[in-house]
């Protein structure tokens, strides 16, 4: 039952942390200067701190604790 839990946690955390990346990424394209879209895309932390730069701070939040979720997910899966 416990990597079941693991294993559920990990799928949904990923799947979190991928929809908020994207969100944020889309949220940048939108504004200016567009070029952060493409390089936030490729390279996440920045994405994530030009959202906070941006009044995206609720993104920026939901991306750091899927994050956080998933590295505590895949320690415990290793234990």
């Amino acid at each position: 039952m416990k990597d079941l839990v693991v294993v559920v946690t990990l799928v949904l955390a990923f799947a979190l942390f991928i929809t908020a990346h994207v969100a944020i990424v889309y949220g940048l394209a939108v504004r200016t200067p567009r070029w952060r879209a493409g390089a936030a895309f490729l390279v996440s932390p920045l994405g994530v701190y030009w959202a906070w730069r941006e009044q995206m701070r609720i993104r920026a939040g939901i991306w750091g604790a899927a994050l956080t979720l998933y590295v505590l997910a895949t320690v415990i899966s290793r234990v």
